[in-house]
């Protein structure tokens, strides 16, 4: 249960005097549906005005706030063009206020022709005349002691503005309660950080606070911290199922090579910990093409011959049917049942698969997310194994925890290489091991970047490549920021297919499971030479005959996603091209980010240097799904603060006596607060 204490900014947003249904919808785009959503919806800037008596074209480009008189109107001869209103201050210079779209009516309202009104806004000039576009804001003289020269500026949605929200941050502010101290007395005196109520204050009275802003960073990174470390606590203690195999299905896999010195090592940590009652909690790092595949096979096989059941957990639909091809490809001759799981299968397929799953009969099952239902029984689960974990959060990883009579062991395998101290933020419940080398015949790919005039050049390049018998990518990104805007890339697949006939192929976000998967199996194949893409191809599809990458507006994607989508390539023995499209509207972090990827196929290096450039916004590229994302620290603060969080919840955890002590009591509000409760409920459980 959550304290009582926290009730009043827990409390719906229709709790703020003056917020109804039609305030709430906007709100509610910007994920603000409670008081403590809109405590953490932090301003992004301050709006400065100059109180003046005259209008000065000294003060152009600054924001203004001045009496005027509106004299005349003057409506564009197109519905759609700006309607403008002539006014002058008190000593008579003019000003065109400018409103676009409505007609005019608002302005009318606001400002009748002869009476004096406060306008506030950002004076422009506009050839040889003063201008303010739609003012900020346009008041009678009596409110004149109302309007602020300073004001926090918020990020918004259609129908709230800025002034809005502050009015309602004010409301919200005076209902955070005097909260007990989570943080050790020393570091918090060390850092001279203000209490969390009055960070809060402090944070949205003025953005450039520092140290307000860092402070509640801090509590976040902490809340986190805390939470995985209680989570490790409560899984170390549940008895899990100790598997010893005896070897005799691994020996008979025939591998294509003898695995490298850092897979052996992992190897022999994963089993290491499965052999153990406490079950395993291990993340397995590897850059694109290092290897995991083969290290998880080697403890799906185990967990087999130990007597229990692998399941192999895949972020999309095209991944999992790909490890299925593979698995079964290698687990032939070993008289192995491999089945699937995901979402198409339905009726009979499904009910057989169930019944194989509680039965026993199925040894290993490959799936999405339909492998955590509450329907999917397993006869003796004992090693989880999920692919590309950033796709999934701590919740699903409970879930997981929570299937079987005991906990199975869990090995997590992410393909992108992820600096130190984010590892520590997004899986510091967990032991790792990372794969370091690449397997024999791995060679580096050579990475180009080529301005976007040369199109027809790339073109002409590519049709050389398919007449030669190669097979090639061709990555568009998406046009608008949201995930169903494929426009860029069927644009692409038309122009090609005019140039290169049926051979070209197209993949994105909006088509139909199946439909994506008879494409992506023609392109295997070899029936299609060409495959047109978003960033659905970014994870794990190994096709080894595709030797050429073109990556389109390649300025537009972060570094981590480049060198996973360079990783499509570069699998066979052949040698492999990346060609980064360009732009010419370069700024310095993307010309710095094209030129890092042209000089390292690093995966390590490129994940230290993306956090450095990329500073705040989602590091991992997709925000975990299942659990709150962070709202107060970004990418730049969580590396500066994780290590002192880390330390400061394990000093809570060995020596202030856990959330029994004092302290702990403080911090059980504080995994509330940033609603990391699942922590504090398996722990519970435990």
């Amino acid at each position: 249960m959550r304290p009582e204490i926290l009730n009043p900014i827990f409390a719906e947003i229709e709790a703020l005097k003056g917020v109804g249904p039609t305030l709430a919808r906007p709100l509610a785009k910007l994920g603000i549906s409670r008081v403590v959503d809109l405590l953490f919806h932090l301003p992004t800037g301050m709006v400065e005005r100059r109180r003046v008596e005259r209008l000065d074209m000294a003060d152009a480009g600054r924001g203004v706030i001045v009496m005027l008189v509106a004299q005349s109107y003057k409506s564009s001869a197109s519905p759609r063009g700006p309607f403008r209103v002539q006014a002058s201050d008190a000593e008579g210079n003019h000003v065109s206020l400018v409103y676009f779209g409505g007609g005019g009516g608002w302005a009318r309202k606001q400002l009748p022709l002869g009476e004096p009104r406060i306008v506030t806004g950002r004076l422009d000039l506009y050839g040889q005349e003063l201008q303010i576009v739609h003012p900020d804001q346009v008041a009678p003289l009596e409110e004149a002691g109302e309007i602020v020269e300073r004001e926090p500026v918020y990020p918004l949605s259609a129908g709230i503005t800025s002034r809005r929200i502050a009015q309602m941050v004010v409301q919200s502010l005076d209902r955070v309660p005097p909260l007990p101290e989570w943080i050790e007395p020393s570091l918090l005196a060390h850092r001279g950080w203000p209490s969390f109520a009055e960070a809060l204050i402090r944070a949205h009275q003025n953005p450039s606070d520092e140290i307000a802003r860092t402070r509640l960073a801090y509590d976040e990174v902490y809340a986190n911290q805390l939470a995985l470390m209680l989570v490790r606590g409560a899984t170390r203690r549940r008895k899990g199922r100790p598997l010893v195999g005896d070897g005799r299905l691994r020996d008979k896999l025939d591998l294509p090579y003898a695995p490298t010195g850092a897979q052996s090592r992992a190897i022999a940590e994963i089993e290491g910990d499965m052999a153990q009652m406490q079950p395993m909690l291990r993340l397995l790092q590897g850059d694109v093409g290092a290897g995991k595949t083969l290290v998880a096979t080697m403890a799906l096989l185990a967990a087999v011959e130990a007597g229990a059941q692998g399941a192999l957990l895949a972020p999309t639909e095209i991944l999992a049917r790909q490890h299925l091809a593979t698995l079964q490809r290698q687990l032939a001759p070993l008289g192995l049942n491999v089945a699937i799981l995901t979402g198409r299968e339905k009726g009979r397929v499904r009910e057989s698969t169930l019944m194989g799953l509680a039965d026993g009969s199925i040894d290993i099952l490959i799936g999405t997310h339909a492998i955590f239902q509450e329907a999917v029984a397993y006869k003796a689960l004992g090693l989880v194994v999920v692919d590309e974990q950033h796709r999934f959060g701590v919740a699903q990883r409970l879930m997981l925890a929570a299937k079987g009579s005991h906990p199975p062991h869990m090995l997590v395998m992410t393909a992108t290489p992820i600096p130190r101290t984010l590892t520590l933020a997004n899986y510091g419940e967990m032991d790792v091991s990372r794969l370091d080398e690449m397997p024999p015949g791995r060679q580096p790919i050579e990475t180009r970047v080529i301005a976007l005039e040369r199109l027809d050049e790339v073109v002409a390049g590519l049709g050389r490549h398919v007449a030669a018998g190669g097979q090639a990518y061709w990555v568009c990104p998406l046009v608008e920021e949201t995930d169903n805007d494929d426009s860029a890339a069927e644009a692409r697949a038309a122009s090609l297919k005019l140039a290169f006939g049926d051979r070209i192929g197209l993949v994105h976000g909006r088509m139909k499971g199946g439909d994506k998967d008879a494409v992506m199996a023609a392109f295997l194949v070899g029936q299609l030479s060409v495959l047109v893409a978003t960033t659905v191809i970014e994870v794990g599809v190994d096709v080894p005959n595709a030797t050429l990458i073109v990556i389109e507006g390649a300025e537009r994607f972060g570094l981590a996603q480049l060198h996973q989508l360079r990783g499509r390539v570069g699998r066979g023995s052949q040698h492999s091209r990346c060609l980064l499209l360009r732009g010419n509207a370069l700024s310095e972090t993307s010309r710095s980010r094209l030129a890092l990827m042209r000089e390292s196929n690093d995966g390590f290096r490129i994940a230290e240097e993306d956090l450095r450039l990329r500073g705040g916004g989602e590091l991992l590229g997709t925000r975990q799904s299942g659990e709150a994302g962070a709202r107060l620290a970004d990418a730049v603060q969580t590396a500066a603060l994780i290590e002192t969080a880390h330390a400061d919840a394990r000093l809570l955890t060995d020596r202030d006596g856990g959330l029994e002590g004092p302290r702990g009591q403080a911090a059980l509000t504080l995994l509330y607060l940033f609603e990391r409760e699942a922590a504090v409920a398996l722990l519970r459980a435990g």
